[in-house]
């Protein structure tokens, strides 16, 4: 690729084997290699080979362009190029980049179709047949498919495609989205065959904690269209229609969370005419994030015999996805496949710490299992498409036959995400903790980004907006967060409220449900609206996720603001009667779920005490107007600068005025004069200090306080779910890297390294994840705490976007040393291109080197204050170490 023109040209669509957008594409480019930016651009435009040129755009915007001609109609082929301009000169044209608009919405033909279904309580995965007569001259065809439910379409016998669990998990009752795929080869003249296979998917199976079924709907359709040029320009097109038929096949039960069982024996069922047209259902559109696919094959790492015609398999790696057999054994051996992250003392899968219990309900036990029936024809693969497992093990049964270690594979599935970062270090500890929650993220973004893969699996607003600044480091997220928050959107209730996970399979917006009403609204929760496309925009330079979001932020925003000014805890009524003044903006008198997973204190008998479970509901009457206010004031300053982003100036004064208030207000009710929290917790000084909410003249006693409790702690954390991922940030930015690495680095619980040391391989959910016995408790796979791997990247390696930068067109190398590392290495491929840091101290002296992208100025600060600026292109500076300081346990940082 030359250095002299734009590369990496984009589109804001989702692909398979090529992208496909809507109507409107937004266009993005990176700079040539040494160029420090652009004043403008011409742009090539081919539709349907028509050429246009734009001559002379000026602007310095090369990231999510709007689309610059009228909008695309259906099916349109468009090709593109660009070439910058920068003070006079121009840059070579960039290579085209090709892309196509997908089947919009009042295109579609085809109709509706469902099975007829048995009524059976296993409910199976529907076989729906048709098919086409066409002409030899075939030089195109595009299918395009979509579903309620999850499916897989056939071209004469041949999948389609390389996505998985389609069409995805959305809010169904306001988006669904379609894929496309070019099936050119698959078709020939004559009769072609088209199949779906059709089962409940996250539209009609189980979903969440309690298994809810039938949360969308109770009929599961499929609708597919054809579309095929012939060589003389005339086109053809079929589609689902009456014509078409259902039966049984070979998938007798299937449930994207419990499991699939496939007989290869079972006889086909009875063909029967399908159903037309028997669900409602949303406008179709086109996705913004990359499919689910499988991405990776793990081989077991061990096949242990656990008595007979019983295995374990350990992969060695906890992640989502399922088990791929080839060895299936003779004609009606039935091998049962039960998944899970744990073994039990005995060496026996153990999901027991993923059972459910609601107050007076049976447990609901926990249950990941596949089962297969072999024919014996030779050849025959199990791989369990309509389903998916969070797992590190599998318990195999199998009588009469054995098992061939060779034919079995786990085979990771998640979305496709573009990886974006690499970290390595003189430490292997921290090594592997960057790839336990590396991993904990990719088990726990199948399409949405989810709690755990496991037991709830869930689109929990809090953690990711606890995770996504981390996300953004690790992998490209911008569409696979877009079209989240399309679901947080459609699922926002008319009072405002964020719902606490989207796709909100309970239906609050239109299903009465007094218990999950009075637990909707959180701090911490509901502002992901707001904090995670701001994250976005920081990082990619995506408008379009501040616009397409402002509606709704504002509406959240309003919605606490009100609370808070009408709603007080009883505490505070009781102090006065009469609401102070600053009270209006203290946001203390709805629910929330607070720091929520601080480590867990210990009774006499040593046992872990849980604040929730022992005393419900004083935990939940408690006081968590300090979480609250400070959130509230977050949001709404960082609404502000949304405001100013998009040209709202009235909005963005307004609102930097009430986050004024409310920064006042939350001063005034939960700090001292010695800078000293109310909570007085670790959490609530970490959240104090990071969100700029003490004085300036404050801030170096606050950060004490936070210290003195790590040190009373004897060096552990006592942070949880809201705060963890800003503590180590926090102290070495308030003058304590020392603390923050001595936390780090703790390896007795709570810690992170206790629990790679407890044999983890993606982050607990509790910090006593895995008790010294060997008991698991909770979800061995949540990525929240993962978090902690941002610091890593900002800190450790130095690596970190300017502040007030867009897009990475700033950016700050400043490493935070510490003598255990003596090297760091990593990578970041932003929207202006690929960043590459290396840094290595020997003989008292620390060598600092960077590649700096097109597009980008770089601030390389060494330890002793010398700072170098530098354009794009390479820098390398080598410089003295300061001296030492001693810090807790006896090691030592440079500072």
């Amino acid at each position: 690729m030359s250095e002299h023109s734009p590369y990496d040209l984009r589109v804001d669509g989702g692909d398979d084997r090529f992208p496909v957008t809507g109507e409107r594409p937004l266009l993005s480019w990176k700079l040539p290699r040494t160029w420090s930016g652009q004043d403008g651009y011409d742009l090539q435009v081919r539709v349907e080979g028509t050429e246009q040129t734009l001559h002379n755009v000026t602007t310095a915007r090369h990231l999510f362009v709007e689309w610059p001609l009228p909008p695309l109609r259906s099916r349109q082929r468009v090709a593109w190029r660009v070439r910058t301009h920068l003070g006079g000169r121009s840059s070579a044209w960039s290579p085209w980049h090709a892309f196509e608009a997908g089947l919009l919405d009042g295109d579609w033909r085809a109709r509706w179709i469902s099975p007829r279904e048995d009524g059976t309580e296993f409910r199976p995965a529907y076989v729906l047949a048709g098919g086409v007569d066409l002409r030899d001259d075939i030089v195109q065809a595009r299918l395009y498919s979509t579903a309620l439910g999850v499916y897989e379409a056939f071209v004469n016998g041949v999948r389609v495609g390389t996505a998985e669990l389609t069409p995805g998990c959305t809010s169904y009752a306001d988006t669904l989205y379609a894929q496309a795929a070019d099936v050119t080869a698959l078709l020939h003249g004559g009769r072609n065959d088209l199949e779906i296979v059709l089962s409940d998917g996250w539209y009609r199976g189980s979903v969440g904690t309690w298994r809810k079924r039938d949360c969308w709907g109770t009929t599961t359709a499929a609708r597919l269209q054809l579309h095929v040029r012939y060589a003389d320009g005339a086109e053809a097109v079929a589609g689902t229609d009456a014509d078409w038929t259902s039966r049984r096949g070979h998938i007798v039960a299937a449930d994207l969370m419990n499991g699939q069982t496939t007989d290869f024996t079972a006889q086909p069922g009875r063909v029967r005419p399908v159903l037309v047209d028997a669900v409602a259902a949303p406008p179709i559109d086109w996705s913004p994030a990359p499919p689910v696919r499988r991405v990776e094959r793990l081989a077991p790492r061990s096949v242990t015999r656990h008595g007979d015609g019983v295995w374990i398999v350990d992969f060695g790696q906890n992640a989502s996805g399922w088990v791929a057999l080839t060895d299936l054994g003779p004609a009606g051996t039935r091998t049962v496949i039960d998944h899970g992250e744990h073994l039990d003392p005995a060496g026996d899968l153990t999901t027991a710490h993923l059972d459910s219990q609601r107050p007076g309900e049976p447990p609901i036990p926990f249950v990941q299992r596949d089962e297969v029936v072999s024919s014996g024809r030779p050849g025959e693969v199990f791989e369990p498409r309509h389903t998916v497992h969070g797992f590190r093990y599998a318990r195999v049964r199998r009588t009469g036959a054995g098992l061939d270690p060779a034919g079995i594979v786990m085979r990771v599935v998640h979305t496709d995400l573009r990886p974006t970062a690499t970290f390595a270090c003189s430490d292997d500890d921290l090594n592997r903790l960057h790839e336990a929650a590396r991993w904990s993220f990719r088990g726990n973004a199948v399409d949405i980004p989810t709690d755990c893969p496991t037991r709830e699996r869930l689109g929990w607003t809090g953690d990711y907006q606890v995770f996504a600044p981390t996300a953004a480091r690790l992998y490209d997220i911008d569409g696979f967060s877009r079209k989240w928050l399309r679901s947080v959107r459609d699922d926002q209730l008319d009072d405002g409220r964020v719902v606490n996970s989207s796709p909100d399979a309970n239906r609050l917006k239109v299903r009465d449900d007094p218990m999950a009403d009075a637990i909707t609204g959180s701090a911490g929760w509901g502002d992901a609206i707001v904090l995670v496309p701001w994250v976005l925009y920081e990082t990619y330079g995506d408008t379009a996720a501040l616009a397409e979001n402002w509606p709704a932020m504002r509406r959240w925003v309003e919605w606490a603001l009100a609370t808070a000014r009408t709603a007080r805890h009883p505490s505070r009524a009781e102090r006065s009667p009469e609401p102070l003044t600053h009270e209006e903006f203290v946001w203390d008198g709805s629910f929330h779920w607070g720091e929520w997973l601080e480590p867990k204190q210990r009774a006499a008998d040593g046992s872990l005490v849980d604040p929730v479970m022992s005393d419900p509901m004083a935990w939940y009457a408690a006081d968590k107007g300090e979480v609250g206010t400070a959130y509230l004031f977050r949001s709404v300053r960082t609404l502000a600068a949304v405001a100013q982003v998009l040209g709202h100036d009235d909005d963005a004064a307004c609102y930097r005025e009430t986050a004024e208030k409310v920064r006042h207000a939350w001063q005034t009710e939960f700090l001292d004069a010695e800078g000293r929290t109310k909570s007085g917790t670790q959490a609530g000084y970490v959240r104090a200090l990071a969100f700029d909410l003490v004085p300036e003249e404050l801030r170096e006693k606050a950060a004490r306080h936070l210290v003195d409790l790590i040190d009373a702690a004897g060096g552990h954390l006592g942070t949880g779910f809201l705060s963890t991922a800003d503590l180590l940030p926090v102290l070495a930015d308030t003058g304590h890297p020392d603390v923050a690495y001595s936390v780090l680095y703790q390896r007795t619980s709570p810690s992170w390294l206790g629990m790679l040391d407890r044999g983890a391989t993606t982050i607990w959910e509790d910090w006593d994840g895995v008790s010294e016995d060997g008991t698991a408790t909770a979800s061995l796979n949540h990525y929240s705490k993962g978090a902690v791997i941002r610091f890593l990247h900002t800190h450790t390696l130095g690596l970190r976007q300017a502040s007030g930068s867009v897009g990475w067109e700033s950016f700050l190398v400043a490493p935070v040393l510490n003598d255990a590392i003596t090297w760091a290495t990593g990578t970041f491929d932003g929207p202006q291109g690929r960043i590459a840091v290396e840094w290595r101290v020997q003989d008292d002296h620390l060598t600092i080197s960077v590649d700096v992208p097109g597009g980008s100025e770089a601030r390389i600060r060494f330890p002793d204050g010398s700072t170098f600026r530098t354009g794009p292109g390479r820098f390398s500076a080598r410089r003295p170490v300061p001296g030492r300081t001693t810090i807790p346990g006896g090691a030592s940082a440079r500072v």
